[in-house]
């Protein structure tokens, strides 16, 4: 799979990702954990997004691929607080401590990226959750410190000299951080993951999504409904569950600025059909074009924010 230069950082990563938040607030059997993410970095996919706030999904990593380590750029999620932790939530000592508790349950001696997991402008400007991750990387337990987050609080992110990765959400139904935050990024060579690159397939109704999907596809298809696409217009026919995920992820990925696109696969042959997606590359630029205008025209005040 093809890779790109991570900003800053100077890994080079796929412009596939894996999401671990389904695997840990879905029942996913774990077999089927170590099929995909084994399917995967066989692939060529490098980069394994987790959270601490993700049920079991750091220490499904460590169980499953820990012992190919040097394949993957690792990247995890922190900020909030937990009864088996000290500290309040976004404080320096809770940050220590997450960061310590990763690292044994993803069975590694550091991370490659470590980033504060959606906290406020107001808490962000403060600087203590930043600093405990400051303290973190000049200790060598990970190598950069980011912000996973939309809106004013990851443009401003975006602006911090420590900051070297932002993880915000890009998707056909969720194009305001393309200015907002991916701008800057680029600006400053910053690593830039896509989260909810296939806005939680947002064609599909809200009923048919399971549990944490249903949240922000609710939002996304409400969206997507009021944009009036026309997939055939654009090129794509053929069944919605195949022209769909591949034109909503292809549009992410058109963009320079977004490095890589993290899907949180539940399925191998999904896993397999988003690699393929990946090989046809970026979407024509009139089809572009057309995906951003239907935006535009209904957001033209730029109320639709990115979602958290």
């Amino acid at each position: 799979m093809k890779k790109v230069a991570f900003g800053k950082t100077g890994f080079e990563v796929s412009r596939l990702g894996f999401g671990g938040a389904p695997m840990g607030f879905l029942k996913i059997d774990q077999e089927r954990i170590a099929k995909i993410l084994n399917l995967l970095l066989d692939s060529g996919v490098n980069v394994l997004d987790t959270a601490a706030m993700y049920p079991g999904s750091e220490q499904s990593i460590g169980d499953h691929v820990s012992r190919r380590r040097g394949e993957y750029v690792l990247v995890s999620k922190c900020g909030q607080a937990f009864e088996d932790l000290p500290g309040a939530a976004w404080s320096a000592p809770l940050i220590w401590a997450t960061v310590d508790r990763a690292l044994r349950r993803l069975k590694t001696d550091h991370l490659d990226v470590m980033l504060l997991h959606s906290c406020d402008l107001a808490t962000l400007k403060k600087g203590e959750a930043l600093g405990g991750l400051i303290k973190a990387r000049e200790a060598g337990k990970i190598r950069f410190a980011g912000y996973s987050g939309d809106n004013e609080a990851a443009a401003y992110a975006a602006t911090l000299p420590d900051v070297a990765v932002i993880e915000t959400s890009v998707n056909i139904a969720d194009q305001n951080n393309l200015d907002a935050v991916v701008s800057v990024a680029r600006t400053n060579d910053i690593g830039v993951i896509a989260k909810r690159p296939i806005a939680n397939a947002a064609w599909k109704d809200p009923s048919q999504q399971p549990g944490m999907y249903a949240n922000y596809a609710g939002e996304y298809h409400r969206r997507l409904k009021e944009m009036k696409l026309n997939p055939a217009e654009l090129g794509f026919n053929g069944a919605p569950e195949q022209f769909w995920p591949e034109l909503a992820l292809r549009f992410t990925l058109s963009f320079p600025g977004v490095h890589t696109a993290i899907i949180g696969t539940t399925d191998p042959e999904n896993a397999r059909a988003n690699i393929a997606t990946v090989e046809k590359g970026p979407l024509p630029g009139h089809v572009i074009d057309q995906i951003c205008a239907a935006f535009g025209h209904c957001d033209p005040r730029r109320q639709w924010t990115g979602q958290q």
